[in-house]
């Protein structure tokens, strides 16, 4: 449990059975009368936001979640197919729950799976993949303006702003948190 002292933002709390990050705080001491802690708490499993206030003193559930290592195996339909790295159990998440991250999944990619009271309910990949350039329009000769990029199609589907010299099949690092380029990868 956790007292409403212990509310910040990044922590994961447990309301009516589902669980919920809080992802906005604020701190609130009013000229009399008790603190309040004013949260913005988006629930993990349906992506809904809403404010709650707690006052000093409440008592929070604290969220039954665990994270665990697992490797990105194979795509069937909607579905995306996961195995634990230590068990070898598999389990499998909708492509709803994985969001924006299924531009970055290739197969082999192994990648940190949260559960909730035992069913995958999210997502973390690493910082950096490396994904192989599938389409790329060739370098025009001469085109050297600076800050000049030409748009690149990645072999999961996903599109980045390259600089004029990457062609395809390159590979390329990039920053899963932003989407965007990072470098060359030599082979």
């Amino acid at each position: 449990m956790y007292e409403s002292g212990d509310l910040r933002k990044g922590l994961k709390i447990e309301i009516d059975g589902d669980p919920y990050e809080i992802v906005d705080f604020e701190f609130v001491k009013p000229g009399k009368g008790q603190a309040l802690y004013k949260c913005k708490l988006k629930n993990m499993i349906t992506g809904v936001q809403f404010d709650k206030t707690y006052r000093s003193g409440e008592k929070i559930n604290k969220a039954d979640l665990e994270e665990q290592e697992m490797e990105y195996l194979y795509t069937d339909g909607d579905h995306y197919h996961f195995m634990n790295t230590s068990t070898f159990e598999q389990d499998s998440m909708s492509a709803e729950q994985l969001g924006d991250s299924v531009k970055f999944l290739k197969e082999n990619t192994v990648c940190n799976v949260l559960f909730f009271q035992g069913r995958p309910i999210g997502l973390s990949l690493p910082n950096f993949i490396e994904l192989r350039v599938v389409r790329s329009d060739p370098w025009v000769k001469g085109d050297t303006a600076s800050g000049s990029y030409k748009p690149a199609e990645l072999e999961t589907g996903l599109t980045v702003q390259v600089p004029p010299f990457v062609e395809e099949g390159q590979k390329l690092r990039i920053d899963t948190r932003t989407g965007q380029y990072v470098e060359r990868v030599k082979e």
